[in-house]
Order: structure tokens, then sequence, then C-alpha cells
């Protein structure tokens, strides 16, 4: 059996709306779904803009058995679980559950929900904890709440990997596959703005306006200062190549190689080295069997930060050369934003494109930095064989997957 791990469903809960056709939709109109946070009081900080998810309504997704035991980013994550597997059009049930599972990327996790559990162990001591709260508090919380709502129990794992947990998370996905472990694997990434989180960010200066002028996000742009910090949940289901041709089911693209890399930096500081991400970059072509003129669209992970973009768009120069006619490259984090889980969504934007044949535009980025081929504030019909995803967070982390064009029946693209 041809393995190849393919990606075949689509799942998203994010600020531009719930399910991919909404979502997509406003991504490809160069709408924003950044605005002022309106979940709490942000008159005391000097930052005031999100990206929150607007509209969700957990019940049409979750039953209200297991949403009574649900924090709000596990009833987020079940409900982008479960509509990555309708995409796909895969049935959970006795015969395959053991072979279905999940492999979740959070890079903070339920952080409100580990506010509320502090607070009340802290003021009020251990017998005032409300119990609920407690199984939420862990980080695979959310990984766990889907497969129990939705009913499979296979792999089960959650990554927690800074700010490229959920292209981790994707790349260990795709080799359940290819290993035989699972025949069905839901991979992506999850986190949520809650008031505790926002307010670390502010303080360490990781969000704009941090070095001045106006608030906002403005990926690989001149006049960058700082991500916008939003929410949002991106879920691909991946599965064997030949299983989904056999069942007819709708091929995005393959999921055909990954890399990984780092580079010297703190547990909170970005890097400013891009040799880690050329590395991570040249192992995941490596492994796919390519060079980099067989690149045709990058999935930038840039925000808006000064030194992030600097990272990539320094890498893309170095691997691609300073040119216009290089690969294609967009970021939606200026539609987005940055809740340091947004792979996951990444990946969905990425596979979606290569099928449709067509790139979203960047918005936020009116001025580049470099001499490379934006978006900018465009889409663009573009013919997308090869891809790459990259991942870059704090403490010098990153990570590259390769995803390629795939036909629907036949020989490969």
């Amino acid at each position: 059996m041809n393995r190849q791990a393919v990606i075949t469903g689509i799942g998203v809960v994010s600020p531009l709306g719930i399910g991919k056709e909404s979502f997509s939709q406003r991504l490809y109109d160069g709408e924003s779904g950044i605005g002022t946070i309106e979940s709490f009081d942000t008159s005391r900080f000097r930052s005031h803009l999100g990206a929150e998810i607007k509209g969700f309504s957990p019940r049409d997704f979750v039953s209200v058995k297991n949403l009574r035991k649900m924090d709000r980013l596990s009833a987020i994550t079940a409900a982008a679980s479960r509509m990555a597997l309708e995409d796909a059009g895969v049935k959970v049930e006795s015969s395959n559950r053991d072979r279905v599972g999940i492999v979740l990327g959070t890079a903070f996790g339920p952080t409100n929900i580990t506010v509320q559990f502090a607070k009340a162990l802290i003021n009020e001591g251990p017998g005032f904890v409300n119990p609920i709260l407690v199984p939420n508090t862990v980080l695979n919380a959310p990984a766990s709440h889907a497969s129990i709502e939705i009913g499979f129990r296979g792999v089960n794992s959650t990554v927690t990997h800074y700010g490229v947990s959920a292209e981790t998370a994707i790349a260990y996905a795709a080799e359940e596959i290819q290993k035989g472990t699972a025949d069905v694997m839901l991979a992506g990434g999850a986190d949520i703005i809650s008031e505790f989180f926002f307010e670390a960010l502010v303080r360490f200066g990781a969000v704009s306006p941090a070095g001045g002028d106006a608030e906002g996000a403005k990926p690989f742009d001149l006049n960058r200062n700082g991500p916008v910090a939003g929410e949002n949940c991106g879920i691909v289901c991946i599965e064997p190549m030949d299983m989904a041709r056999a069942r007819g089911a709708t091929i995005y693209c393959s999921v055909s190689g990954w890399g990984l890399g780092s580079s010297p930096a703190s547990p909170t500081n970005w890097p400013t080295d891009p040799k880690g991400l050329t590395l991570a970059i040249s192992r995941a072509l490596k492994h796919a069997g390519i060079g980099p003129k067989d690149i045709d669209a990058i999935a930038a992970c840039a925000n808006g930060g000064r030194n992030p973009d600097y990272i990539e768009g320094e890498a893309y120069e170095m691997i691609f050369g300073s040119r216009t006619g290089g690969p294609h490259i967009f970021s939606i984090k200026g539609s987005v934003g940055e809740s340091f889980s947004t792979g996951g969504l990444n990946a969905a934007v990425l596979a979606m494109a290569i099928k449709e044949g067509y790139l979203p535009p960047t918005v936020g980025l009116a001025d580049p930095a470099w001499p490379l081929s934006f978006t900018k504030m465009k889409g663009l019909h573009a013919n997308v064989r090869y891809a790459l995803l990259n991942g870059v967070s704090f403490g010098g982390t990153y990570a590259s997957l390769v995803l390629k064009q795939q036909h629907q029946t036949g020989d490969d693209a």
C-alpha cells in the first residue's frame, strides 16, 4: 500500500469564520479578523488589538453532556476536529475507531482555566477548587476531549513546541500514517487569547506596537512593529494515499517532507540567526527529495515582529536568492493574528491553495523589506506543485513542511 500521507479534510475555527468555506472566502477577499479586544478590558495596556473568534456556538459541534466538562479551547478543538473528519468524509465507528487518532499542537493551552484554578487554590484553598477545572489545566485536555466527543481511540498526543507546535504535530501525524500506526490522523494547532496571556505578551513587549507607531500586524513590512495576538484552531485530516483514492476522497495535497532546526536564543527571545531556519528548510527539501527551485509557494510564519520576520526574509534570500521571480510568499497573520499555534490554520490555507490554485493576500504588507515575491494585498492565481510551510518560534526553534500537489487518481502530480 502507498502510505504517503495526504490531507483529505480541513476544519477551521478562526477570527475570520467557522468552517473552511466562510474562513477562506473572507481570507481571499483580504479581510482581517483583527479588532479591539472585547472579551476583557484592555484599558490598562498599551496594546488593545486582537484577533478573537466570534460567532462560535459549541453546541453546534459538541454534545451537551461533554460540553459541560470542556474548557473553551477543548470545545474549539473538538469542533475543528469534527469538521475536518466531515470534510474528509470519514465516519468514526466501531470498525475503525482504533485506527483514528490525533496529534494536537498547542503552545500555551487553556491559560484561562489555569488562572481560574490558581486563583481558587491560592485565595480559598484546595477544597474550593472546582473539580472540573483540574483535568482541563493540562495541555493534553483539548486533544483528549476531542477524542472522547468524536469517539476515536487511536494515537492521541499533544505537542508543545513553542511557536512551532502545530507544524511539529503535523509532521508527527504524517509519520504515524507512513509507519502504519494509524489509518486516519487529525493534526494541527489550537491556542486562545486570555487576559492573563495577553498581559504577559504586553509586559514582555511581544506584541504590537512593540516598536512604537500605530498598532497593527504588518508581516514582512519595513514598518512592522510586532504581532497582534490571535486565537484559532486549524485541523487537517491525514490518511494514506491509497486509502483516500480507493474511497474517492478529495485529496488537497500530500505531506511529503519535514525538517526541524534551531538557533541560540533565550526561552523568551526571538533568535537573530537565520541558520536554524535554513537547516529546517534544507532538511525538509531533502526529505521530500526536491531542491529549492522546485518550490512554487511559501506559507510563511511572519507575524509582523522585527526579529521573526527578519529570520524568514534572510533565510529565503539565502536559499532562494534575492529575486522577485522566486517562490510566491504569503502570510495570514495580518488577517488572523498570532496565536503561536497558527501553523495548523496555515497548513489548512496552504492545502486549499494547492488544491484550488489560488494564494491568499498578505494583509498589512505595503512596503516589503526584502526583494522577494510576496503576494502583498492581493491574492494570486498560481499552479503550486510544491510548497513550504514554515514555523519560527521564540526560543530559537524552527519547523518546515513540504506539501505536494496530487492528482485525485492515477499518477502523482
